[in-house]
C-alpha cells in the first residue's frame, strides 16, 4: 500500500533515548512503506536491522523454581529414669520434643504436597497460554471465541495458583508457631541445668536433649525461610502473569500477537522505577516515538505501539511516556477547531487505555493536548521522557 495511505508512523531513526541513538538500529517498521510495500508487512528501516518477531512463548516467563528441601527431623534419643526431679523434667522435655518433631513431619508432608500441586498447576496454566499464543502467532480472527474460552481457562488456572499461595501462607503461620514452641523448649532445657537436686546422668541427658532440640529448631527455621521464599516468588509470579493476561486479552481482542506486559518488561530490566515528573508535557523539538493519525475509524495502531514502547523500555527500563493529542488549526473555524480538539483528546484517551492494557502503570503515562497548523488531521503523538 502506498505511503499516502499510511496511518501510523513509528519513528526510530534519528530518535535518541538516554544517550542511545536508534539511527543505526531502527526501532520498528511503520504500517506503510515505499511503493509496493504491503501494509502490515515488515519494512526495512535501518541498516542491518530486521523486524522483530514474537515467539509463541514471548509473553511468558517460566514459573519460579520451588524449594526442594525435604524437612525431616531426626529421632529423639531415649533415656533412662534417674528418679530425680530434674530427671522427671528431662522426660517431659523429651516427650515435648517428640511431639514437636511429629508436627514438623506433618508440616513437611503438607509442604511437599503443595509444591507438587503448584508445579502441576503452573504447567497446566502455561500449556493453556502457549496454545493461545501459538494461535495468535499464526494469525486468527479478532475476538476468536475459542481463544476467549482458553483465556478464561487460563484465568481460572491462575486463580488455582493463588489458592496454592494461600495454602503456603496458612502453612507458614503454623510453622511460625512451631518455631516459637521450639525456641521456648530450648530455653526450658537450658534453664534446667540450674535446677538443684540433679545427678550427673541428668546433665548428660540434658546435653543430648539440648543438641537435638537445637537441631530441630534450626530445621524449623530453615523450613520457614524456604517457605517464605517460595511464597514471595510465587506471589510476584502470579502478579506478573495477571498483567500478562491483561495484555493477552488485548491480543485476543485484536487477533494479534503481542508479548509480555510492558510493566513486567520494565521490572525484568530494572529493580526501581524513576519517580514520575508531573510538569506539563512540552513537544518542542522532541521527536515522537509514535505518531498515530486518526483520519478514519478503527485505526489498527496497537501492535506497532506495543512494539515501539517495548523497545523503548528495553533501552531504558525507567522510561515514562507522554501521550499528546494534536489537533489541526490550519483553515479551520473556531468551532471546528474545538471539535477537532475534543476528538483528538478522545483518541489520546483511547491510546492511554491501550497502554494501560499493555501493562503500563498510570504513573508512567502523562496525557496532554495541543494544536498545530502543520498537521492535516487529528493525531496522537507518544513521546519518551
Amino acid at each position: 500500500m502506498a505511503l499516502s495511505k499510511s496511518r501510523i508512523l513509528v519513528l526510530g531513526a534519528a530518535f535518541a533515548l538516554a544517550g542511545c541513538s536508534f539511527a543505526s538500529d531502527a526501532l520498528f517498521p511503520s504500517l506503510g512503506g515505499p511503493e509496493g510495500t504491503q501494509q502490515g508487512q515488515p519494512a526495512a528501516t535501518g541498516t542491518g536491522s530486521s523486524a522483530v518477531e514474537a515467539s509463541p512463548d514471548a509473553s511468558l516467563n517460566g514459573p519460579p523454581s520451588m524449594g526442594s528441601t525435604n524437612f525431616v527431623p531426626g529421632s529423639v534419643t531415649p533415656g533412662s529414669s534417674t528418679g530425680t526431679f530434674v530427671g522427671q523434667k528431662v522426660q517431659g522435655f523429651r516427650g515435648e520434643l517428640r511431639q514437636l518433631q511429629d508436627t514438623v513431619r506433618q508440616r513437611n508432608q503438607i509442604l511437599q504436597s503443595i509444591r507438587n500441586e503448584t508445579v502441576q498447576d503452573s504447567q497446566r496454566y502455561h500449556e493453556t497460554i502457549a496454545t493461545v499464543n501459538a494461535r495468535l502467532q499464526v494469525g486468527t480472527t479478532p475476538g476468536n471465541p475459542v481463544l476467549n474460552q482458553k483465556w478464561s481457562m487460563a484465568q481460572g488456572q491462575l486463580d488455582k495458583l493463588n489458592q496454592d499461595i494461600a495454602g503456603m501462607n496458612q502453612l507458614a503461620t503454623q510453622v511460625a508457631s512451631d518455631s516459637a514452641m521450639a525456641a521456648y523448649l530450648l530455653d526450658s532445657v537450658r534453664a534446667a541445668y540450674g535446677l538443684s537436686g540433679a545427678v550427673e546422668e541428668d546433665h548428660r541427658q540434658l546435653r543430648i536433649l539440648e543438641d537435638e532440640t537445637n537441631q530441630t529448631t534450626v530445621l524449623i527455621e530453615r523450613l520457614l525461610s524456604e517457605l517464605s521464599q517460595d511464597i514471595s516468588r510465587q506471589q510476584s509470579y502470579v502478579s506478573n502473569e495477571r498483567s500478562n493476561l491483561n495484555t493477552l486479552a488485548l491480543g485476543i481482542k485484536n487477533g494479534q500477537m503481542y508479548g509480555a506486559s510492558l510493566a513486567n518488561q520494565a521490572l525484568m530490566r530494572s529493580a526501581a522505577m524513576a519517580p514520575a515528573d508531573n510538569s506539563p508535557a512540552q513537544i518542542g523539538n522532541r521527536r515522537p516515538l509514535v505518531v498515530i493519525r486518526f483520519d478514519r475509524s478503527n485505526v489498527a495502531y496497537e501492535q506497532p505501539l506495543y512494539q515501539a514502547v517495548s523497545r523503548a523500555i528495553e533501552r531504558r527500563p525507567d522510561a515514562q511516556f507522554d501521550v499528546v493529542a494534536v489537533s489541526p488549526t490550519d483553515g479551520a473555524s473556531a468551532g471546528q477547531q474545538a471539535l477537532n480538539a475534543s476528538a483528538a483528546r478522545r483518541s489520546a484517551e483511547q491510546v492511554v487505555r491501550s497502554l494501560s492494557d499493555m501493562g503500563l502503570a498510570p504513573g508512567q503515562i502523562r496525557m496532554s493536548s495541543t494544536t498545530s497548523a502543520s498537521v492535516g488531521t487529528n493525531e496522537v503523538h507518544v513521546y519518551v521522557r
